[in-house]
């Protein structure tokens, strides 16, 4: 009995991708290999990039090097107010879709040890940062009522039609990274570091279509094979860092941060026409070894700029179970294109007070993929798409701040926009993967494919102590 269950598993299990293609690859991409995380309001006004400045908490997250910078002992908590709006058009019709949080986003202390005696080494210092980010996403697509699904009578003819009426889908869960660091000061010279990090998501994801029946004229709502779904994930990265001072104005930085390497357990739903079922299964995931590259100007202590340039050096990994792991690992291979990001930050001081602002663009990791999709008149035809499944991405920050000198406050505003290309609704019949209603299985033969526009306006606010 234990055998025959393990097998209708494994069945399953070899499906799930192949249902599932899109959201497994976008969720690889967005989720799981993602560099945009959560930091301090002076960190995410500068658009993340102090990779060659250090002395704040959320370096960790770029280059630990930075963590010997500091001189002091500190500890700071930010708040993170986020929203987010969709707008998804589809065969000329757009449709909006909002999503506001509050989560706490940041919290971290670093504690400086000065080194005394007759040594190079002026400081060790040690950190703990925590980070978190919210993922909920949510798409509504219009529907096409040129886009008919035919069904039969057991003679062949035609009992009832069912037209596309719209698509629906959400995404609510969080990402989570816990750091464990240490930096060292060497004659004031040089700055190096070691990071320990610790990821966590769980992620609740639907896929649903709408479909109008010219039976009886209502409206039949279907989940798509093997959704909803949940995952829970845990993954362990580890970091290395130096910088040095080529001169007292100039600096260099680089890190190299080893893969994630992820494991999941994913809970879903499966359909047939006699029974319905839940299954779970497990996955490994590696997500990209990734490269910082830093370069930093401080020509006073009124000033100073910085840049990162962020490579993803290898490309995500699917552990192969079976062949839905083999066929991911055969998209990514083909379309997959290693990421990289650009970061500028820069921060003016006079006396307590800071004005701070930045901007990073990264580059899309899919080159143009072609699909049969759909037209509005109903036909389908092979068509080729830019920034499919996960597009450019760029952020615009901006701040301000007041250290007390015991205390600091700040403030960040960070706008972040991006628009890809979302494929959905296409089902093999084959291999059961369409849309299920109460009374009816619906297989398309293409896609429908809707250009997202995704805006994200967050505010953080930070409080910290220095002792």
């Amino acid at each position: 009995m234990v055998r025959k269950s393990l097998m209708i598993l494994g069945i399953a299990s070899a499906y799930f991708v192949n249902a599932q293609q899109v959201s497994i690859i976008r969720n690889t991409v967005e989720v799981y290999s993602n560099s945009s995380v959560n930091g301090t309001s002076k960190f995410n006004s500068m658009a993340g990039s102090m990779g060659a400045l250090g002395g704040d908490i959320s370096v960790l997250n770029s280059n630990p090097a930075g963590i010997g910078v500091n001189i002091t002992s500190e500890i700071s908590g930010t708040l993170d107010i986020q929203n987010s709006n969709n707008s998804t058009t589809s065969f000329g019709k757009s449709l909006e879709s909002d999503i506001n949080k509050t989560v706490l986003g940041n919290v971290g202390g670093t504690a400086a040890f000065k080194i005394e005696g007759n040594t190079p080494w002026k400081f060790v210092n040690l950190a703990v940062n925590f980070s978190t980010q919210k993922i909920d996403d949510r798409t509504r697509s219009a529907g096409n009522p040129n886009i008919v699904f035919n069904y039969l009578n057991n003679d062949g003819t035609p009992y009832t039609d069912l037209s596309f009426a719209g698509q629906y889908y959400e995404r609510y869960g969080e990402v989570s990274k816990m750091s464990v660091g240490v930096g060292g000061n060497y004659d004031n010279r040089i700055y190096v570091g070691l990071g320990l990090n610790f990821h966590n998501a769980v992620l609740d994801q639907y896929d649903r279509s709408s479909f109008l029946s010219s039976a009886d004229g209502k409206t039949e709502i279907g989940d798509k094979q093997y959704t909803p779904y949940s995952e829970t994930s845990s993954g362990f990265s580890a970091s290395v860092g130096v910088i040095g001072k080529i001169n007292p104005q100039f600096r260099l930085g680089a890190a190299l941060e080893t893969p994630t390497w992820w494991n999941m357990v994913r809970l879903y739903n499966a359909y047939s026409d006699v029974d319905n079922a839940t299954y779970t299964e497990d996955s490994k995931l590696s997500s990209p070894l990734k490269a910082t590259l830093s370069a930093a100007y401080v020509p006073n202590k009124n000033f100073a700029i910085n840049v990162d340039y962020v490579l993803g050096l290898t490309k995500p990994t699917f552990k192969e179970y079976g062949a839905a792991d083999v066929e991911a690992n055969q998209i990514i291979s083909e379309n997959y294109k290693n990421l990289s990001e650009i970061r500028i930050g820069a921060e003016y001081r006079i006396d307590g007070f800071r004005l701070r602002g930045g901007y990073a663009y990264a580059s899309s990791p899919f080159d143009n993929i072609s699909v049969n999709s759909y037209k509005t008149d109903g036909t389908s035809g092979n068509a080729s798409f830019a920034n499919m499944f996960v597009g450019k991405r760029n952020t615009i920050g901006a701040g301000i701040g007041y250290d007390f000198k015991a205390f600091f406050i700040g403030a960040a505003y960070q706008n972040v926009s991006s628009e890809y290309s979302s494929p959905f609704l296409a089902g093999s019949a084959a291999t059961e993967t369409g849309y299920y209603t109460p009374n009816f299985i619906v297989n398309s033969p293409a896609y429908a494919v809707s250009s997202v526009k995704n805006k994200k306006n967050n505010y953080f606010i930070t409080l910290g102590w220095k002792f």
